[in-house]
């Protein structure tokens, strides 16, 4: 029989006098995914050797570790600078400085560790990401076309393939070969789950999106772009408690992240909402209505000809289309035009109705009177802006395009959009203020 697996106590694997190296560091994260209310003793481990008032240069390896897994990297930094030089404390002061976004000192640090007897694939890959997020693209590259060995065939190896050549060509085709072969190797490895989430969440697979995200975030530490993303998505399934514990969860890691906090206030006030059954009937109801094939109604051979070749075969979609294009359709006269005008008035419905519903506000000021670079700025992408995932949901919802099609919009209008709220508003207004751009209405 299988013996039961013993949950290691954390505060004991960071606080005593144990072994401790990576396979001790793996258990906790282990532990961590496991169970995340474990972070508490975690927290207790290193507010133990804290208050310490002399720690020997091993037990600030300790420190400086558990300060890492925290997400406390200027402290985690601090304590591993005065540690004892070892392969360990130098390889997670790399990590430590890389968090922080100091990569000309996680390089340094990467390189040391490596020569200190640390695992030198996971040094050079190291060193290889650090070059890539300071954009230093080609020496990266470089670096990594030297990779050899068992490095070479790690899931580390491909992930850090695939992120340099999606920067480097733009195009994803070839990095999710690489992402999903990099899981192959290790189905928990936590960037290649986020950033094949990622590509399904642009794409607009949510589902899929959404259980790759939840996968990256059963491990530990998770990206903390997995658990906002995956946030959002549960926030637009109407999960808020689970979206909730997303936002919570990056900022016990990171306290001052402000979109976590934006966002976790947004979660919890949608826990509030009340449901509106008398709303919800209406819709059903609309819905209902909307899904009638037009063959349950008495409308005249050539009329019911001429919507089979136009391939509209309910109600629903005959809100989408105009009185023009149903005249400008062959055979198709005013006679069969007033038939189904009636046909839709006895159900509440007109022609064209879903195209008026959609059909963009006015631009706030004439585009005639701008200059060629302001209309020229009209025309660059929304994307250009740089959004947040919630925000641009909204974008897509609303089918803008460009800045000038966000122009055409009021406050009033984005508030409407789902899971659009005050802070998203915000944003667009902060981002539109670098270009001196406003709203419709302000």
């Amino acid at each position: 029989m299988a013996q039961a697996e013993v949950e290691l106590d954390i505060k004991q694997a960071i606080a005593s006098s144990s072994s401790f190296g990576p396979r001790e560091i793996q258990q906790i994260r282990e532990t961590l995914s496991r169970d995340f209310s474990q972070m508490s003793r975690l927290r207790e481990g290193v507010d133990e050797l804290e208050r310490e008032s002399e720690l020997s240069p091993a037990m600030k390896v300790r420190l400086g570790v558990g300060s890492y897994l925290l997400g406390e990297y200027p402290s985690a930094v601090e304590a591993l600078e005065r540690a004892d030089g070892s392969a360990l404390a130098l390889f997670f002061l790399a990590k430590s400085h890389f968090a922080l976004e100091h990569f000309d000192k996680a390089q340094e640090a990467y390189e040391k560790a490596g020569k200190a007897g640390y695992d030198k694939g996971l040094c050079t890959l190291g060193q290889i990401e650090s070059l890539r997020y300071a954009g230093e693209f080609d020496k990266a590259w470089k670096m990594l076309e030297e990779v050899q060995g068992s490095a070479a065939q790690s899931a580390e190896y491909y992930y850090q393939k695939g992120a340099m050549l999606a920067v480097m060509q733009g195009d994803p085709t070839d990095s999710i070969e690489l992402y999903e072969k990099a899981i192959e190797i290790n189905p928990n490895h936590v960037g290649s789950l986020f950033k094949l989430a990622l590509e399904n969440d642009r794409q607009g697979n949510n589902e899929a999106a959404k259980d790759l995200y939840e996968k990256s975030a059963a491990q530990f530490p998770p990206h903390v772009g997995t658990l906002m993303n995956l946030g959002l998505i549960l926030e637009d399934l109407g999960r808020f408690d689970q979206a909730t514990q997303c936002f919570e969860r990056v900022i016990s890691v990171v306290p001052d992240h402000p979109r976590a906090r934006m966002y976790l206030k947004d979660a919890e006030a949608s826990k509030t909402m009340v449901y509106n059954e008398e709303d919800q009937a209406r819709t059903d109801h609309l819905r209902q209505i909307m899904s009638r094939p037009v063959t349950n109604f008495e409308l005249s051979v050539r009329a019911r000809n001429c919507l089979q070749r136009m391939g509209i075969n309910s109600l629903g979609d005959l809100v989408k289309i105009t009185e023009q294009e149903l005249l400008a359709s062959k055979n198709f006269g005013e006679t069969s035009l007033l038939e189904i005008k009636e046909m839709m008035t006895a159900n509440g419905l007109r022609l064209g109705q879903s195209v008026e519903q959609r059909r963009q506000p006015d631009m706030p000021v004439d585009p005639s009177q701008m200059s060629p670079d302001e209309q020229a700025m009209m025309n660059q992408p929304v994307s250009d802006l740089n959004l947040s995932v919630r925000a641009r949901k909204a974008m897509i919802r609303l089918n803008i395009s460009t800045i000038g099609d966000l122009m055409r919009y009021s406050a009033d209008d984005l508030l409407e959009c789902k899971n659009f709220g005050v802070t998203s508003l915000n944003e667009v207004r902060e981002k539109l203020g670098v270009f001196n751009l406003k709203l419709r209405g302000e």
